[in-house]
């Protein structure tokens, strides 16, 4: 009964807009679109339908359920050169107690160099120095109800900030994992960022304005403030399946052979699906490609590419993980990742 309790809420939450006699995607129209960005050389390696699979530490992201069965304390640590010379910086913590369940920590951040800023009267630059950047801070917290079930959720700050003007917000995530009896087939649902609209506010939107300007010799530098609007965080609903062929079907030991496929419903942009596979062998060596997007109009490429490392330390194991993924116009994305298990 809860999946499809799950299912529908996450349907109505992530609703776009409906106009008169036809309905528009709502790109562009949330804030902190950081939020969407995918962490994990695996996940983006398979496409990101990763919803099912994200049984360790990058389920902070893509399904906070999924950390409740990770075996002992896990970092990850995420870098990417974004577009545009961005840069997107990935980190968190998962860290199992028993009997208790599954607590994490992580922090994301999206940051640029700083520009140098232009006016009217200085279109070249005035010399002075802008910055801008987001980021997100936050708990998770995860338990399995059973050996096949789990649940869990994570709690965000969100702020956003450019040059004295900032916007901040909480957000929420909540997921569910169950493993079928059936050749123990993965089914997953998320719904991520959840929260209240962020607003941006500042000593920037402090300014001077001639309120009766066709009246000669009155103030023209009366104090005034901005008002500006007030945007929702970028819901995203998903819901997946998957599958260990090589294991659970044919009955190979020593291979994993896992197929994947994710649907996605975003509160700014319409439906999509997700594709992905990876074939690893005795969990040592993986290789991985994926579809991203699928269906969805106007989308900038889609496909991807991916290679695992697993090492063996004298008191851990290390998880090397690179993807690249097609961004259409955008050009193609490096991404990598680093998992450590003490």
């Amino acid at each position: 009964m809860l999946f499809p309790l799950l299912g529908i809420l996450g349907w109505i939450l992530a609703e776009p807009q409906v106009g008169l006699g036809q309905t528009i995607s709502g790109a562009g129209t949330t804030a902190a679109p950081f939020l969407k960005i995918g962490i994990g050389g695996r996940a983006v390696g398979m496409g990101e339908a990763y919803v099912t699979q994200a049984e360790d530490v990058t389920g902070l992201y893509w399904n906070p359920a999924g950390t409740a069965n990770i075996p002992s304390l896990q970092i990850l640590l995420n870098h990417f050169d974004y577009i545009a010379d961005l840069h997107y910086e990935y980190a968190g913590l998962a860290m199992p107690f028993r009997n208790v369940g599954t607590f994490g920590a992580f922090f994301s951040y999206l940051g640029m160099p700083d520009i140098e800023r232009t006016t009217v009267t200085f279109p070249e630059g005035n010399g002075e120095q802008v910055s801008a950047y987001s980021f997100a801070v936050g708990l998770t917290y995860a338990r399995a109800l059973t050996d096949r079930f789990s649940i869990g959720g994570s709690a965000k700050l969100v702020k956003e900030t450019i040059w004295h003007s900032t916007a901040t917000g909480l957000a929420f995530d909540v997921g569910l994992l169950y493993r079928a009896f059936f050749r123990n087939v993965r089914i997953g649902m998320c719904i991520a960022n959840f929260g209240a609209d962020m607003q941006m506010s500042g000593r920037d939107m402090l300014v001077q304005h001639d309120i009766a300007d066709n009246i000669a010799g009155n103030n023209r530098n009366i104090n005034a403030h901005l008002d500006t609007d007030a945007f929702p965080l970028p819901i995203l609903f998903r819901v997946g399946i998957s599958a260990d062929l090589a294991r659970d079907f044919l009955g190979m030991e020593n291979y994993d052979w896992i197929v994947a496929a994710d649907a996605v419903h975003p509160s700014d942009n319409r439906e999509f699906v997700n594709l992905g596979t990876e074939l690893r062998l005795r969990n040592l060596v993986a290789l991985r490609c994926g579809y991203r997007q699928l269906f969805l109009e106007d989308r900038e490429g889609g496909l991807s590419f991916g290679a695992g490392l697993c090492l063996r330390l004298p008191r851990g194991t290390l998880w090397l993980d690179y993807a690249t993924a097609d961004y259409g116009r955008l050009d193609r994305q490096n991404k990598f990742s680093l998992i450590f298990q003490f």
